[in-house]
Protein backbone atom coordinates (compact mmCIF):
# COMPACT_ATOMS: atom_id res chain seq x y z
CA UNK A 1 0.00 0.00 0.00
CA UNK A 2 1.28 3.45 -0.94
CA UNK A 3 0.04 7.01 -0.67
CA UNK A 4 1.40 9.41 -3.28
CA UNK A 5 0.93 13.12 -2.66
CA UNK A 6 1.31 15.80 -5.30
CA UNK A 7 0.38 19.39 -6.10
CA UNK A 8 2.59 21.45 -3.82
CA UNK A 9 4.59 24.43 -4.96
CA UNK A 10 5.29 28.14 -4.60
CA UNK A 11 2.34 30.52 -4.67
CA UNK A 12 1.81 34.17 -3.85
CA UNK A 13 -0.35 35.23 -0.90
CA UNK A 14 -4.00 35.09 -1.88
CA UNK A 15 -3.35 32.38 -4.43
CA UNK A 16 -4.63 28.81 -4.67
CA UNK A 17 -3.25 25.31 -4.86
CA UNK A 18 -4.84 21.89 -5.07
CA UNK A 19 -3.16 18.93 -3.42
CA UNK A 20 -3.92 15.34 -4.38
CA UNK A 21 -3.10 12.09 -2.64
CA UNK A 22 -3.74 8.75 -4.30
CA UNK A 23 -3.68 5.39 -2.57
CA UNK A 24 -2.52 2.35 -4.49
CA UNK A 25 -2.13 -1.36 -3.84
CA UNK A 26 -4.49 -4.27 -3.25
CA UNK A 27 -6.86 -2.07 -1.29
CA UNK A 28 -9.93 -3.57 0.33
CA UNK A 29 -11.33 -0.39 1.87
CA UNK A 30 -10.34 3.12 2.94
CA UNK A 31 -11.74 4.77 6.04
CA UNK A 32 -10.91 8.28 7.17
CA UNK A 33 -8.51 10.33 5.04
CA UNK A 34 -6.80 13.51 6.03
CA UNK A 35 -4.22 16.18 5.48
CA UNK A 36 -1.67 17.33 8.07
CA UNK A 37 1.05 19.91 7.85
CA UNK A 38 4.40 20.48 9.50
CA UNK A 39 5.70 24.03 9.54
CA UNK A 40 8.68 25.86 11.07
CA UNK A 41 7.76 24.77 14.60
CA UNK A 42 8.12 21.16 13.43
CA UNK A 43 4.80 20.17 15.00
CA UNK A 44 2.51 18.18 12.75
CA UNK A 45 -1.02 19.53 12.91
CA UNK A 46 -4.30 18.35 11.44
CA UNK A 47 -5.49 20.53 8.58
CA UNK A 48 -8.60 18.66 7.49
CA UNK A 49 -10.10 15.19 7.52
CA UNK A 50 -12.92 13.40 5.72
CA UNK A 51 -14.73 10.18 6.55
CA UNK A 52 -15.82 7.50 4.11
CA UNK A 53 -19.27 9.09 4.07
CA UNK A 54 -17.79 12.53 3.31
CA UNK A 55 -18.17 14.11 6.74
CA UNK A 56 -15.47 16.74 7.07
CA UNK A 57 -13.50 18.41 9.83
CA UNK A 58 -11.21 21.44 9.57
CA UNK A 59 -8.66 23.24 11.69
CA UNK A 60 -9.98 26.65 12.71
CA UNK A 61 -7.10 28.33 10.90
CA UNK A 62 -8.23 27.02 7.49
CA UNK A 63 -12.02 27.04 7.79
CA UNK A 64 -13.61 28.90 4.90
CA UNK A 65 -10.41 28.77 2.84
CA UNK A 66 -9.61 25.07 2.41
CA UNK A 67 -11.88 22.29 1.17
CA UNK A 68 -11.18 18.60 1.55
CA UNK A 69 -12.85 16.08 -0.74
CA UNK A 70 -12.38 12.49 -1.87
CA UNK A 71 -13.09 10.30 -4.84
CA UNK A 72 -13.68 6.80 -3.51
CA UNK A 73 -13.56 5.32 -7.01
CA UNK A 74 -10.05 6.69 -7.47
CA UNK A 75 -8.90 6.11 -3.85
CA UNK A 76 -7.87 9.76 -3.84
CA UNK A 77 -8.21 12.64 -1.39
CA UNK A 78 -7.90 16.28 -2.40
CA UNK A 79 -7.22 19.53 -0.58
CA UNK A 80 -8.29 22.70 -2.37
CA UNK A 81 -6.49 25.62 -0.75
CA UNK A 82 -7.67 29.15 -1.51
CA UNK A 83 -6.72 32.55 -0.12
CA UNK A 84 -3.37 31.18 0.92
CA UNK A 85 -1.37 33.02 3.57
CA UNK A 86 2.36 32.93 4.39
CA UNK A 87 1.53 31.07 7.59
CA UNK A 88 0.17 28.20 5.48
CA UNK A 89 3.74 27.48 4.42
CA UNK A 90 4.56 23.93 5.45
CA UNK A 91 5.13 20.39 4.26
CA UNK A 92 1.72 18.83 3.77
CA UNK A 93 1.19 15.13 4.46
CA UNK A 94 -1.80 12.99 3.64
CA UNK A 95 -2.89 9.95 5.58
CA UNK A 96 -5.54 7.31 5.30
CA UNK A 97 -6.87 4.31 7.16
CA UNK A 98 -6.49 1.43 4.73
CA UNK A 99 -7.24 -2.26 4.85
CA UNK A 100 -5.86 -4.48 2.12
CA UNK A 101 -5.32 -8.04 1.03
CA UNK A 102 -2.24 -9.86 -0.10
CA UNK A 103 -2.80 -13.27 -1.60
CA UNK A 104 -5.21 -15.02 0.74
CA UNK A 105 -4.41 -12.78 3.69
CA UNK A 106 -6.52 -9.84 4.80
CA UNK A 107 -4.83 -7.00 6.68
CA UNK A 108 -7.19 -4.87 8.77
CA UNK A 109 -7.24 -1.10 8.69
CA UNK A 110 -4.04 0.69 9.61
CA UNK A 111 -2.94 4.29 9.10
CA UNK A 112 -0.61 5.03 6.20
CA UNK A 113 1.15 8.30 5.37
CA UNK A 114 2.16 9.93 2.12
CA UNK A 115 5.64 11.33 1.51
CA UNK A 116 4.83 15.01 2.00
CA UNK A 117 4.63 17.87 -0.46
CA UNK A 118 6.02 21.36 0.14
CA UNK A 119 3.70 24.36 0.01
CA UNK A 120 5.37 27.77 0.13
CA UNK A 121 3.33 30.95 0.23
CA UNK A 122 5.50 33.97 -0.44
CA UNK A 123 5.65 37.08 -2.56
Amino acid sequence: VQLQASGGGLVQPGGSLRLSCAASGNIFSIGDMGWYRQGPTNERELVASITGTHNTNYADSVKGRFTISRDNGKNTVYLQMNSLKPEDTAVYYCNAGISYYSGSYYYPENVYWGQGTQVTVSS
